[in-house]
């Protein structure tokens, strides 16, 4: 597995696409979680910023000498969050992709208290209205959103969403974007490996690739 070819290819293809539709490119964040630090240094060492872990502990392990050498590293926390992990996540990542419940914004606000540390959050919706994803409901976005960005104080810079496994995503995509204008949130975190082609065309600004540049996951 080339994951340095694979990564430039990614990237070419976002820029030529980007520019087709006269968009900002969206970043890309190279979802490394399961592969070891040396599958991932070829796109380090080229100056790649974003990198996405989903385990809190899996990140601190594999990023912790890493980011020492690389202050410029940004790390996205993009796996369901725990509350009780509020602490140690506040210390490793630089954005939170996965904020999904009052309890967690909480945690996380004492968090950033405590350590004197601001992150940037996504709120999670479930678009699909799944039960068994996790997510704000949609319509309870804008009572959440009031909470955690003003009477939390937390930087909620925009939207995340999964769409509905097996379905156009286009769908889904479209009413996130719709959604974060209605709430005046300029940032979406939607698109991975198998439909990043239609995010950035619904808007996309962060795109979570992870088997287009790493291969599949044993």
């Amino acid at each position: 597995m080339d994951v340095l070819k694979n990564f430039k290819s990614i990237d070419n293809n976002v820029q030529r696409i980007s520019n087709s539709l006269s968009l900002k490119k969206p970043t890309i964040i190279a979802v490394s979680k399961s592969f070891n630090i040396n599958q991932i240094l070829p796109i380090i060492d080229i100056g790649h910023e974003h990198f996405g872990e989903n385990k809190v502990q899996e990140a601190k392990f594999k990023w912790k000498d890493i980011v020492i050498k690389n202050s410029n590293i940004k790390l996205h926390m993009l796996g369901k969050l725990q509350s009780n992990k509020a602490d140690e996540a506040i210390n490793i990542f630089n954005y939170i992709h996965s904020l999904d419940s009052e309890k967690l914004a909480m945690k996380l606000c004492e968090a950033e208290k405590k350590f004197n540390k601001r992150l940037k959050y996504f709120i999670q919706v479930n678009i699909s209205e799944e039960p068994q994803k996790s997510g704000i409901q949609k319509n309870e976005i804008f009572q959440f959103l009031k909470y955690s960005k003003i009477e939390l104080k937390l930087d909620i810079i925009g939207l995340m969403c999964l769409p509905k496994i097996n379905e156009n995503p286009t769908e889904y995509f479209v009413k996130l974007h719709t959604m974060a204008q209605e709430l005046n949130l300029k940032e979406l975190s939607m698109g991975m490996s198998h439909d990043y082609i239609e995010a950035i065309k619904s808007s996309s600004s962060f795109i979570r690739i992870g088997s287009a540049i790493f291969g599949e996951r044993v």
